[in-house]
């Protein structure tokens, strides 16, 4: 039997929806919306198109979103002190930077710079150590995304043996603390694992976020497994993800398809994170849902 394939457009759209209504009732409370700013360094055409979705949806939401481009040759301290005003802004209570940025900036440096209330990209080092001690902070967007949609899937979490395949601060580790949190057993593999195709084949819950195109195949699948695709890896054929979907769709249980599949969740959770931190700044319980 064909996978279930599970669809990321209508999913974000349902976040997105849940985020509009959140965002009235936090304006009738406090007489104001949330206020979210997209910083650019540079002219990068793919950076060009995430910030005016953002923008779009930030708007679509009932937020403010502003959104500020730099010259590529900005200096760190110039990054610097645009952050330092934004940090400051009391009409702001989400800003992000986008990345990558040119090479005479540092990401670790503007991640410490952000104000960790207003990190919700939730890349700075104090949402990070709250993610590891299962304390509230902002998630990052993509890994928040993924257990979104394994939840709306009807995926068992608790007890499953789960592969994330990849390492990295925005996806990999994040997304392993997750379903940790969830009670999965996990193991956070990467290209250079030993017999990676076997690693792969115990999972029943893949996440392949490894940024290498269509690499896993369907011969590494478990049968029934749920199979996560973050890859966005363009090709001459394409976009493409990290998993051969094909092959993968006739083994697995539940499947992400590349495009439509957890991209849109990412922009739709940044938005909730906007909402959660103007929430936490006003002195909202978000833990409760008071508004």
């Amino acid at each position: 039997m064909a996978a279930i394939v599970i669809d990321g457009k209508a999913e974000a759209a349902a976040l997105r929806a849940e985020v509009a209504v959140d965002v009235a009732a936090f304006r009738e409370r406090h007489r104001r919306v949330p206020g979210l700013v997209g910083i650019q360094v540079g002219d990068d055409p793919a950076s060009e198109l995430y910030q005016a979705g953002k923008a779009r949806a930030a708007e679509e939401a009932g937020m403010i979103s502003r959104r500020i481009v730099l010259p590529i040759e900005t200096t760190q301290a110039e990054l610097d002190a645009v952050i330092d005003e934004l940090n400051a802004d009391d009409a702001i209570d989400g800003m992000l930077v986008q990345l990558p940025v040119p090479d005479q900036l540092s990401e670790v440096l503007i991640a410490n710079r952000i104000d960790p209330l207003k990190d919700v990209d939730g890349f700075a080092p104090v949402n990070l150590g709250r993610l590891v001690r299962g304390e509230p902070g902002s998630v990052p967007c993509t890994p928040a995304g993924v257990m979104w949609v394994l939840d709306r899937a009807g995926v068992p979490l608790e007890g499953a043996t789960a592969v994330v395949v990849g390492r990295s601060l925005i996806v990999g580790k994040p997304m392993a603390l997750l379903l940790i949190a969830r009670s999965a057993t996990v193991t956070v593999a990467h290209s250079r694992t030993k017999d990676l195709p076997a690693l792969c084949r115990t999972a029943d819950i893949l996440v392949a976020a490894v940024g290498r195109p269509e690499m896993i195949r369907g011969d590494w699948i478990k049968p029934g497994a749920a199979v996560v695709d973050v890859g966005i890896n363009r090709t001459d054929a394409g976009l493409r993800g990290d998993v051969a979907t094909a092959e993968a769709a006739e083994v697995a249980g539940w499947i992400t398809p590349v495009p439509g599949g957890v991209g849109p969740m990412t922009i739709a959770y940044l938005l909730k994170n906007t909402l959660d931190a103007a929430r936490r700044r006003a002195g909202d319980d978000i833990t409760t849902g008071d508004e």
